[in-house]
C-alpha cells in the first residue's frame, strides 16, 4: 500500500490514518473517518458504541494499527464492527512492521471467513 511504501514503519497510528485521508483523496475513495458504529440489544440502541477508523463505500470497514503485532484482540475489534454493522467485508492494516500487514474478514450469511493475505 501506499502509505506504507511512503512513510514505513515507526510512526503513530494517528499519523497512517492522516496519511490515508489524503491517500483516499487522491485515489477518490469514498469514506467516513472515525465512524461511530452503535450497537443493539434485541433492537434497542445501547449506550456503548464502537468507533472504526474508516468505512469506506459506505460498505467496508477499514480499522488500521500501528503494532509489531498483531493479537487477536484487533481481529475480533474487526469482527465485533462487522457484526455492529452488518457490513460483509472487513479489512485490519497493520503498519507497525517493516512490511504492511493485513487481514480481510468476511461475513456472510452469519458466518465469518478469515482471509489474510499477510500477516
Amino acid at each position: 500500500m501506499e502509505v506504507h511504501r511512503e512513510l514505513g514503519s515507526g510512526f503513530l497510528e494517528m499519523v497512517y490514518q492522516e496519511a490515508l485521508v489524503a491517500e483516499f483523496g487522491i485515489r477518490g475513495v469514498p469514506f467516513g473517518r472515525e465512524v461511530s458504529i452503535p450497537v443493539r440489544y434485541k433492537g434497542t440502541a445501547l449506550s456503548a458504541s464502537y468507533r472504526a477508523d474508516f468505512v469506506c463505500f459506505d460498505s467496508v470497514i477499514v480499522e488500521i494499527k500501528a503494532l509489531a503485532v498483531l493479537s487477536g484482540t484487533e481481529e475480533a475489534q474487526v469482527i465485533n464492527y462487522l457484526k455492529a454493522t452488518g457490513y460483509e467485508v472487513g479489512l485490519l492494516l497493520n503498519f507497525g512492521s517493516g512490511k504492511l500487514g493485513f487481514k480481510r474478514l468476511v461475513r456472510s450469511r452469519n458466518v465469518l471467513r478469515l482471509s489474510t493475505e499477510n500477516q
